[in-house]
């Protein structure tokens, strides 16, 4: 027979799997994002080598660019559906639904079919982010966003990794690419449905009786939070144009710089590998020590480091650890962006600000790769490129500075 203590302690340990199981199925829907937005990138040069199904340079420009923008239309859209509906049915149907166009890109009989399929995956794709930064803080009972976040975005570099392996091993296989990534999101939907309840916090600001705070994009420019939108949005666009304009870029700028082709393909997983250690500190320290301060730090730190690249290095392993620093600032200033914006609005409008912040970073993970390229083309990407990133940083501190620190929920 159990002891009231025994059967207490069996009931903290049901509870506490319970709470577990909201932030590993958000991680999961995470890393399934960066799987399934990476792989477009993993199977461009295979499918440009082989004309598969009448793929040109050109035809994969526009791929890419509709499907970034199909991401960023995603990202604009999900808050205020998020903020309506709830956060639950929402991560569910957008998991549901880029896992299902994904798989058919797969089975694509031509360049335009293929095209319109990546566009409506990218919409879902767009929205699963916001959606799980939303859930995720709003599970966070203590209050503090930033770990919660970071975390939660190391999935997207987990399952960005994942799909750079599978492609070294399949890539002359597409199909089966776009096939796993696909099959693994129909796999998550039965597991969101079963596990993942919807936000207490959600539920209890649509039951309250009290005068709520307005909903969608309305909650977005109350009082001081004008000042708040205008700060994260502008960073957000900066920290996404650093984030895309280095992963896109910095093989070929290395390479410009004298640096042997493989050490450049070495520097960009030194650089993505910095991003996850950054995340981790970054959401470590923004708890303890507040977001704001974290972010301006991090957005300065970045702007040294990113012009540092720019001075010739004869040592490679110098220069990965410059690398590597580099990357745990420049990607988790981005991340602490997201922190500090679940932290501050309320939750009738935190899906909508996530969303619409998400939106407007998407316009920079546009313009960051084509001004790199420009400057590639010019021949001037070294060292001119790092210049341009670091005053891209610094803006992005900049941006942040004229952020209120502390807002209540009526924006005052």
């Amino acid at each position: 027979m159990s002891t009231p203590a025994a059967s207490t302690g069996a009931a903290t340990t049901a509870r506490a799997t319970d709470t577990r199981w909201p932030a590993i199925l958000c991680w999961l829907a995470v890393a399934l994002e960066g799987f399934d937005l990476v792989v477009l990138g993993a199977v461009i040069p295979e499918l440009l080598a082989t004309n598969a199904i009448g793929f040109t340079p050109e035809a994969a420009t526009l791929v890419a660019t509709l499907s970034l923008v199909g991401v960023g239309l995603g990202a604009a859209a999900v808050g205020p559906i998020a903020d309506r509906f709830g956060r639950r049915y929402t991560i569910i149907f957008c998991v549901l639904f880029f896992s299902i166009f994904t798989i058919l890109v797969a089975f694509s009989p031509n360049v335009a079919l293929f095209t319109t399929f990546r566009f409506i995956a990218g919409l879902a794709l767009g929205a699963v982010m916001p959606g799980c930064l939303a859930y995720i803080s709003e599970h966070n009972k203590s209050g503090k966003t930033g770990k919660a976040t970071t975390l939660t975005m190391t999935g997207y570099h987990a399952g960005a990794v994942a799909i750079s392996l599978l492609a070294v091993f399949y890539s002359h296989n597409w199909h089966l690419l776009f096939i796993a990534g696909g099959v693994a999101g129909l796999v998550l939907v039965p597991l969101l449905w079963w596990k993942l309840p919807e936000s207490q916090e959600f539920v209890e600001a649509q039951g309250s009786t009290t005068a709520a705070p307005k909903t969608g994009m309305a909650g977005l420019f109350v009082g001081r939070f004008k000042l708040v939108t205008i700060g994260v949005w502008a960073a957000s666009f900066m920290g996404l144009l650093l984030v895309y304009g280095l992963n896109t870029w910095l093989p070929k700028i290395m390479a410009d710089a004298g640096y042997e082709v493989s050490d450049s393909l070495v520097m960009l997983f030194v650089l993505n590998l910095g991003a996850v250690v950054g995340l981790v500190i970054a959401g470590w320290l923004a708890d303890k020590h507040g977001t704001k301060p974290i972010v301006l730090m991090w957005f300065l730190l970045a702007a040294v480091f990113l012009a540092a690249l720019s001075i010739p290095m004869t040592s490679q392993i110098l220069l990965n650890i410059a690398v590597f620093i580099t990357g745990v600032f420049v990607f988790s200033a981005q991340v602490l962006v997201y922190a500090f914006v679940s932290a501050i609005y309320p939750p009738t409008a935190r899906g909508t600000a996530l969303g619409m912040a998400s939106a407007v970073g998407r316009l920079g993970a546009i313009v960051g790769p084509f001004i790199t390229g420009t400057l590639v083309t010019a021949g001037i990407a070294y060292p001119w490129g790092f210049y341009l990133f670091a005053v891209v940083a610094v803006l992005g501190f900049a941006a942040m500075v004229i952020v209120p620190k502390a807002v209540d929920h009526a924006g005052r």
